[in-house]
């Protein structure tokens, strides 16, 4: 049985929610935190939860016009026939925490962006420089995606490895995981200041690498796992961020440590 594959999520519609606020988190993470609108028709899932984030970059008018599937084949040829001034820009993004509605407040989805160059220096990409800049009462879509993360059930031994853009999807399966749960985590950021703490449980051993800025991203990560002692069988891995480690993980698991392929959870981010 193929427990690696994909949770799809039990809706996938377009929902409408709004900025709350935002939080610079170090040089480069800021934290967007989201809810109103349509908040209440979101069902959290867990581990590492992805959605796909429309960003009003030409302004509301381009949202109103994102078709119900976007994110599908024939929904995404609709979007691109949005003019180029209006289009919003679509990115894949993991939910970092989930909070429930209170008698005080609505739910509430935090969102951490990786910044990558700078909003005011006019070097950063439209989903970094959105999140550098966007104010409260701001309005976004969001379409639910499910899990990639799928081990067998019962599995409470896990690897998991990846560089600062797995670390949202990283920390949510931490705080997902039973808290007798045992394994190693390893994640590669560019400075000491992006390390961010985050709850885990206490057989959780986490291997924090910075690296430097003449290495290639994922590097540090693979040699690092080349050294590592596996969990003891049955365990479930899971890699993710640049496609280089993402697969490379897999490849190295799979082909030289002989670890079933139904074990290792992977998601290429971006490339290089």
């Amino acid at each position: 049985m193929a427990y690696s594959k994909m949770v799809k999520p039990e809706s996938a519609e377009l929902l409408h929610l709004t900025v709350l606020r935002t939080q610079r988190l170090s040089a480069h993470w800021s934290r967007v935190t989201l809810g109103g609108g349509e908040i209440e028709k979101f069902r959290p899932m867990g581990f590492d939860q992805w959605f796909r984030l429309f960003l009003p970059i030409g302004g509301d008018a381009g949202l109103d016009r994102v078709p119900a599937k976007a994110n599908k084949m024939f929904g995404y040829l609709k979007f691109l026939r949005i003019p180029d001034d209006e289009r919003p820009v679509m990115r894949n993004y993991s939910v970092r925490a989930y909070r429930a509605a209170t008698a005080d407040a609505g739910a509430e989805i935090d969102v951490d962006f990786v910044l990558h160059g700078s909003a005011a220096g006019g070097t950063a990409g439209p989903a970094s420089h959105w999140a550098e800049t966007c104010q409260p009462g701001e309005h976004v879509l969001i379409i639910d995606e499910g899990l990639t993360f799928n081990p067998q059930r019962g599995t409470e031994r896990v690897l998991l490895v990846g560089d600062e853009t797995a670390l949202p999807a990283i920390t949510s399966i931490s705080a997902s995981l039973a808290e007798d749960a045992v394994g190693t985590v390893i994640v590669e950021v560019p400075s000491d200041e992006d390390a961010l703490p985050f709850p885990h449980p206490p057989g959780i051993e986490i291997v924090w690498l910075v690296r430097p800025h003449d290495t290639a991203p994922g590097v540090l990560a693979l040699e690092t796992l080349g050294r590592t002692a596996l969990p003891a069988a049955p365990f479930h891995a899971y890699a993710a961020g640049e496609q280089a480690l993402a697969s490379g993980v897999r490849k190295h698991l799979v082909g030289e440590r002989g670890v079933d392929k139904n074990a290792v959870s992977f998601c290429g981010y971006w490339k290089r």
